[in-house]
C-alpha cells in the first residue's frame, strides 16, 4: 500500500514537473509582453511585471502613434496576410488532398499502386530541396510576391493524402456498394457518406495545415519581397533585426503569433483527438 502510494505520488510529481517545464516558457513569454520597456533586462529578470501594461501590443499594432522607426513593417497587414494565406492554403489543400486520399483507399483505377508508391517516395524528400525549383517555376509564371505563390507548398499535402487514405480504409466497402446499388454517383457518395465519416480527420488535417502555414517563415521569406505582403513571422523578424534589444516588444509579437493557433487547437481539440485515433484504425 505504501509502495503503491509512493509510486503514484512520484508519477504525479513527474507529470506536474513536465507540465511546468512545458507551460513555464509560455507563461514567461506572456508575462514579459506585459512588462514596461526595459523591465525584462534587469538582473535578475523578473518573472511577473511590476505593473502590467499593453504598451508593447499598442506599439506593434499602431507604431506610427508611438513614433516608431519600423512603420514600414506594419503588423496589422501582416496579420491579415498570414490569416488569408493560411486559410486559403488550408482550404484548397484539403480540397485536393481529401478526395485524393479517398480515391487511393476505395476507388479502383489503373496505376493506383504506382501513384501511391510515388507519393510515399516524395514524402521522404526534404521540402527545402524543392524550394528553388518551385521558386523558379512561380517566377516564370509571375506568381512571386503573391498570395498564390505563398500558398503553393500547402497545395501539395502528401501527408494529408496518406492520412486520409488510412482513415478511409476503415469505411466498410458494403456501405459504399449499397449506395452505388441505389444509384448514387461517386460524388454524392463522397459528399453524403464519406465526408461525414471523415469529419474528425478533415478537422485534424485542417488544424495541421493552418498551423503549418501560419507559422511558416522560410518559404514566405523567399517568395514574398514586398514589405506590404509580408506574413506575421517575416514582419516580426524584420522588426527584430532593428529592435532586437527590446525584449518586451518581441515577446508581444511572439504572443500575437502563438495565440491564434493555441486558441484554435483548444476549440478543435475534440476533433483533433478523434482524428488522431481514427487515422490509426486500419492500415
Amino acid at each position: 500500500m505504501v509502495v503503491g502510494r509512493a509510486a503514484r505520488l512520484a508519477a504525479n510529481g513527474l507529470l506536474v514537473l513536465m507540465v511546468l517545464l512545458t507551460i513555464g516558457p509560455l507563461l514567461w513569454m506572456v508575462s514579459v509582453s506585459l512588462m514596461a520597456p526595459g523591465e525584462a533586462s534587469r538582473s535578475p529578470p523578473p518573472f511577473w511585471p511590476a505593473h502590467a501594461t499593453l504598451y508593447n501590443y499598442r506599439h506593434l499594432m499602431f507604431p506610427e502613434r508611438h513614433g516608431a522607426a519600423f512603420t514600414d513593417y506594419r503588423v496589422l497587414p501582416a496579420i491579415w496576410n498570414s490569416l488569408g494565406i493560411a486559410a486559403l492554403s488550408t482550404l484548397f489543400g484539403l480540397l485536393l488532398a481529401v478526395p485524393a486520399g479517398y480515391a487511393f483507399a476505395k476507388l479502383r483505377f489503373r496505376g493506383r499502386a504506382r501513384l501511391m508508391q510515388a507519393t510515399l517516395a516524395l514524402m521522404v524528400i526534404p521540402a527545402q530541396v524543392g524550394m528553388l525549383p518551385l521558386f523558379l517555376m512561380l517566377r516564370a509564371v509571375g506568381l512571386v510576391n503573391s498570395w498564390t505563390g505563398a500558398m503553393a507548398p500547402g497545395l501539395a499535402g502528401l501527408y494529408a493524402v496518406l492520412f486520409t487514405r488510412q482513415a478511409a480504409l476503415a469505411i466498410p466497402d458494403e456501405m459504399l456498394d449499397a449506395a452505388r446499388l441505389d444509384g448514387a454517383s461517386e460524388g454524392r457518395i463522397f459528399v453524403g457518406i464519406v465526408l461525414p465519416l471523415l469529419q474528425p480527420i478533415v478537422v485534424t488535417l485542417a488544424l495541421f495545415a493552418f498551423v503549418t502555414s501560419w507559422s511558416d517563415f522560410l518559404w514566405p521569406l523567399i517568395v514574398l519581397s514586398d514589405q506590404g505582403s509580408f506574413t506575421l513571422p517575416v514582419a516580426l523578424a524584420s522588426i527584430g533585426r532593428e529592435h532586437g534589444d527590446e525584449v518586451e516588444l518581441l515577446m508581444a509579437g511572439a504572443v500575437l503569433t502563438s495565440a491564434p493557433v493555441l486558441l484554435l487547437f483548444l476549440a478543435l481539440q475534440r476533433f483533433y483527438f478523434d482524428g488522431i485515433l481514427g487515422g490509426s484504425v486500419k492500415g
